[in-house]
């Protein structure tokens, strides 16, 4: 087991060009169906209940909430989503997929499972479901907590 400890390349050596390289591949998908990345992160963050204000989407997203009005200016433009008052604080808005939001990010997610389930393709079945339970499970962690403090490592 050392041995392959000391073998193995870091995490991030091994995530970030298959990170990169996935990126990539969505491009073109996302290009065809006229989302920006930051446009589709946003459709995949409004789930199927209004999100309260832009700030928590951006926080959700993990993007600066300045960096998405642009996309959501866009996108309400296009009729895919909606900005309306939240009637607990009309300063607020609430923010919401439209029925042809949904339908363009549904559709924008399937071509890019067909083009991801030819990668997964390359593993074993059980190695596939694996890889997919342990992803999830290392995506939901706080990232505090991957990049942990460095101050304890000390």
């Amino acid at each position: 087991m050392a041995d392959e400890q000391e073998a193995r390349p870091d995490l991030a050596a091994m995530m970030v060009p298959v990170g990169r390289a996935l990126v990539a591949a969505e491009l073109p998908i996302l290009r065809e169906h006229g989302l920006s990345m930051w446009a589709y992160a946003v459709l995949l963050g409004l789930k199927e209940e209004p999100v309260r204000t832009q700030s928590a989407l951006a926080k959700a997203i993990g993007a600066d909430k300045t960096r998405i009005i642009g996309d959501l200016d866009d996108l309400q433009e296009r009729g895919l989503i909606r900005r309306t008052p939240d009637p607990a604080d009309r300063r607020a808005r609430l923010l919401s997929l439209t029925p042809e939001g949904r339908r363009l990010r549904d559709a924008a997610r399937a071509a890019i499972r067909l083009r991801e389930e030819r990668l997964l393709a390359r593993l074993p079945a059980a190695d596939r479901r694996a890889f997919l339970r342990a992803l999830r499970t290392l995506s939901e962690l706080p990232l505090d907590e991957i990049a942990g403090d460095p101050a304890a490592d000390g």
